[in-house]
């Protein structure tokens, strides 16, 4: 919103909200009768296409093919310039790099390196540091909001506090619960950072998470500095500092807006991160999705990220949710209902009146699953669901007021139950809610459902069948045995399908709050009831996190779950992987006396057939609120809608309607409780600061001043000899094919990630630099360092090239004959002044967008890519590193046109360029073919002409 507003060609539009405080693009006075026909998603675009229209990258044009969507989708090429971008360390320390590298180019030519900045806002998430380089039982057991593994199991003889023997390996057997046992001492568990998993109780200093983060202090200290001085040196940038959560929970709980508001403009807020989790966003009705580095650099430095207008799917929601299922089942029914639609590339807009039965961690929850179902983005409007997710937040009311009047002046608020207001879509999915019934594993294999209602009669026939992934083979004259068994002096009986293990876990699956908070309640309101658990029943409650049971103790469910003998047991694996105290003699007695198939029940991952315990047979996964159900009934042959759970001392049957929790009144708690604490811990350590990150030093010079001895930053060449004039076209005469490949080459074959092979390239360079192999690191830790990245590329085990006999990281020299790494083949052809080209078969460059597949490339010398096709994302990066992706014409390939990779190529430009242009490729054996620049518009040839998108910004400030 930088435009003197009377040339601006929508200026007309300009309205006012607040007492005519604050201005605003309002699409409605187009008075077009398309606008009220479009899905919201694309009604976000067209705001941004209005606001952002200059005549440059941004046409009236683009904002009549997004007004005639029904028409144009699939078809126009539209560009999208969202309000911010999202960085995480990994992926943004390339771009921060190259935007402290383009300082130099322009100081060294007098221009004030100052006016390098970005111009899209953007956030920086240091989140991709910390590694576990000490640990203890405490440590590897305790609540891990900040990343890493806190899931490893303790060996003998760790213990905690820093006292040998405090609390050994034998301490870890669970005692029989009792009604008269204390609750432990978890409930006012409040920002501690660490517990013995064993006793319950803080350790008493935390030394062994200081000393990780002193290792990830030393290890990435070089990658910290920098990330500090970009914090200071650049406008637009703003830095989250490490230990304060992941990329994707930072931008839905912190960086998120709704709207933004700038130079007295309002908007609507929307991103594109570097991160596959930014999908995630879309659950609050911020529109946003993951984008490349090349792609978030181009955004950052003003460019829009240009798409072909997407057809956007109307997920439609009906039908009343079934009271027994949870959260967990809704979103697992809708990916896969999703899946099934085969809805890859598209937009997923949601309708309905059922949308407004899902909480805002539930849109959240099913929008972050859209790489599982392939669509770009899952939409879901603002509502007043949203609204009040919001109040819970950051959001002052006076914001609140503001955002609603904003989003229903401009027609992104949504009434879902108004069919009125529903938008025309390129097709509809109907997906009855109702028909989402809760689910249960079992009882030997997680992928053998059964749903709760057909339980009893599932059961019953898993006991006839033959013994095998289902069946026990129990003939029916010892199907109906009873085995009584004495227990603390009481007598009980067990039969086929006893529980005799329960376990509420939510380390992975069930780690989402409201089915936690559905059990907490539903435990509640069990022992309201009079209800019990058969003490002989191993009951656990293992929760995944310290933030887990702090919100089960502020929203005073906890002490229900030890009444009915659900106690903490700790944080880390335990019944999942068979770390289950033994069951009592009595009971494994009586299994054993009638052969009976005993079962257990838990909310974890793993169920195998004796995993649990060797004398249980039969085990079902289940949500955890069903655990605490299938426990107080004490049997899974039971029909829940027919069969009381039980009966009160009084003689009243209870049944699980009576007891189960609303959705209302969990998604109320689950507001009231997880959300609003979640916000407050999270304001609070961004207002507190990291010790480590405030101690960090750092220059406040405007330039970067680059460590010649730095393994980590490095200034990259991408600006070398750039001149202040446009340079004409250069064709490449007699160039050597650096690499043969086939089809389906991947950005795995093509750029660097994971473990640095000990005789790689970048091996070599880092021995080089008196590093030892265990300092090597990873790929992505050094992606600041071009010359590691650079000899990364192509380095893959599994690079199928055609000059070779076998897949590996090798090429021929095709001047000497001699067979070498990919980078040193491409150092030498460099060193000699010979251009390099790629030939590639089909769906060059498929897969995960990394920003080093083209930059990487470009460092080698390489001019040129001639493939059968290109994935679109790829081939747009090579554009913007000044890499020509050219196409073979339809029919002909390098088999077809009996190339063998050994000749030399000449591509000849012409003078002026255009979009879609033939060009001609001469080879040394006399025979030419015709190839299609892969150009889309008039920008890409000028990003190419420039030498890069980089290349081209920098000019442009010269």
């Amino acid at each position: 919103v930088g435009f003197f507003f009377a040339e601006h060609p929508y200026s007309h539009l300009i309205d006012t909200v607040k007492d005519g405080t604050i201005k605003f693009f309002n699409p409605q006075k187009l008075n077009d009768p398309r606008y009220d026909k479009l899905p919201l998603s694309i009604r976000v675009m067209l705001e941004a296409t209005i606001r952002n229209c200059d005549g440059v990258y941004t046409k009236e044009e683009d904002v009549q093919n997004i007004l005639d969507w029904q028409q144009q989708q699939n078809k126009a090429e539209v560009p999208f310039s969202p309000a911010r971008v999202l960085l995480q360390d990994f992926t943004g320390i390339p771009a921060m790099v190259d935007l402290a590298a383009m300082r130099d180019a322009v100081a060294k030519h007098g221009v004030d390196p100052s006016l390098v900045n970005p111009k899209c806002p953007t956030d920086l998430i240091v989140d991709h540091s910390l590694q576990i380089d000490f640990s203890k039982c405490a440590i590897q057991n305790a609540p891990n909001p900040g990343g890493g593994d806190g899931a490893h199991h303790s060996q003998g003889g760790s213990h905690c506090g820093g006292q040998r023997g405090s609390c050994s390996k034998s301490a870890c057997s669970d005692p029989p619960a009792s009604p008269g046992r204390p609750p432990a001492s978890v409930q006012q568990i409040e920002n501690t950072p660490l517990l013995c998993p064993f006793h319950l109780k803080p350790v008493s200093e935390t030394e062994t998470a200081l000393k990780n983060q002193e290792m990830e202090l030393i290890r990435n200290k070089e990658r910290l500095q920098f990330f500090k001085w970009c914090s200071k040196a650049f406008k637009n940038v703003n830095v989250v500092p490490p230990d304060v959560g992941a990329v994707h929970q930072v931008n839905l709980e912190y960086l998120s807006r709704v709207v933004q508001l700038s130079d007295g403009f309002i908007y609507p807020d929307s991103v594109v991160g570097t991160d596959s989790h930014t999908t995630m966003i879309n659950g609050l009705g911020i529109l946003g999705w993951g984008v490349g580095g090349i792609e978030s650099e181009a955004v950052m430095l003003g460019q829009p990220v240009s798409l072909t207008l997407p057809q956007v799917v109307g997920c439609k929601l009906v039908g009343s949710i079934n009271p027994l299922t949870t959260s967990i089942d809704i979103v697992l029914g809708i990916t896969k209902h999703l899946r099934q639609a085969g809805i890859a590339g598209k937009f997923v807009e949601f309708f309905g009146p059922g949308v407004s039965q899902l909480s805002a961690p539930d849109r959240t929850t099913i929008a972050n699953m859209c790489p599982e179902y392939n669509a770009t983005v899952s939409f879901f409007p603002v509502d007043q669901v949203t609204l009040k997710h919001f109040k819970k937040t950051n959001f002052t009311q006076e914001k609140l007021e503001l955002l609603e009047s904003y989003m229903k002046a401009v027609k992104l608020f949504r009434s879902y139950e108004d069919p009125s207001e529903d938008p025309e879509y390129s097709e509809v999915i109907e997906i009855n809610l109702s028909s989402m019934v809760p689910y249960v594993s079992g009882p030997k294999r997680p992928q053998d459902r059964v749903a709760v209602g057909d339980m009893k009669e599932d059961f019953q026939s898993c006991l006839d069948e033959k013994v095998g992934f289902k069946g026990f083979h129990i003939s029916k004259e010892k199907q109906e045995i009873r085995v009584p068994f004495l227990h603390c002096g009481q007598e009980y009986q067990l039969a086929h399908g006893s529980v005799v293990i329960a376990a509420v876990i939510s380390c992975t699956n069930n780690c989402n709050p409201s089915v936690m908070l559905t059990a907490g309640l539903l435990a509640k309101k069990a022992v309201e009831a009079g209800l019990v658990v058969k003490p002989y029943i191993r009951t656990s409650l293992a929760p995944g996190s310290g933030m887990v049971t702090h919100y089960l103790s502020t929203s005073g469910v906890l002490p229900y779950f030890n009444q009915l003998g659900f106690e903490v047991i700790g944080y880390g694996c335990a019944t999942c992987v068979g770390n289950t105290a033994p069951l009592p003699e009595a009971v494994v007695d009586a299994i054993k006396q009638g052969d009976l198939v005993a079962c257990g029940v838990l909310s974890g991952n793993r169920h195998f057939e004796g995993r649990l315990c060797d004398c249980v047979r039969a085990n079902y996964l289940a949500s955890p609120p069903l655990v605490v159900a299938y426990a107080i009934a004490g049997t899974v042959g039971i029909d829940f809608e027919k069969e009381p759970l039980g009966v009160t001392s009084e003689g009243k049957e209870v049944f699980l309607r009576d007891i189960w929790p609303s959705r209302e009144e969990v998604q109320q708690t689950e507001e009231d409780t997880v959300i609003s604490s979640i916000f407050k811990e999270l304001r609070g350590r961004m207002k507190k600061g990291n010790t480590f990150w405030s101690n960090i030093e750092c220059s406040d010079s405007v330039v970067f001043p680059w460590d010649p001895k730095s393994t980590y930053i490095r200034s990259p060449s991408f600006f070398s000899r750039l001149s202040k004039e446009l340079p004409q076209p250069q064709s490449i005469e007699n160039a050597h094919a650096l690499l043969f490949l086939g089809d389906k080459v991947t950005t795995d074959h093509i750029s660097p990630a994971g473990s640095i092979a000990r005789v790689s390239a970048a091996a070599k360079y880092l021995l080089s630099k008196r590093l030892t192999p265990r300092e090597f690191n990873s790929y992505g830790a050094r992606r600041g360092n071009d010359a590691v990245m650079t000899r990364g590329t192509f380095a893959s085990i599994k690079l199928c090239n055609r000059f070779m006999g076998k897949p590996g990281p090798k090429t021929l020299h095709i001047p000497s004959g001699q067979t070498m790494d990919v980078f040193e083949a491409a150092e030498r052809y460099q060193r000699d002044g010979i251009p390099l080209i790629i030939l590639a078969g089909k769906d060059y460059g498929s897969g995960n967008s990394r920003d080093w597949v083209a930059k990487g490339p470009y460092l080698m010398g390489v001019r040129a890519v001639i493939a059968e096709s290109f994935e679109k994302l790829h081939k747009n990066q090579l554009v913007g590193m000044g890499i020509m992706p050219l196409q073979f014409l339809p029919g002909q390939n390098a088999d077809s046109l009996e190339l063998n990779g050994k000749e030399r190529f000449t591509i000849s430009l012409p003078d002026t360029l255009s979009p879609r242009q033939q060009l001609s490729v001469q080879t040394s054996q006399g025979n030419s073919f015709a190839v299609t620049a892969l150009f889309d518009s008039d920008m890409e040839v000028l990003f190419f002409r420039h030498g890069g998108l980089l290349r081209y910004v920098a000019r442009t400030l010269l």
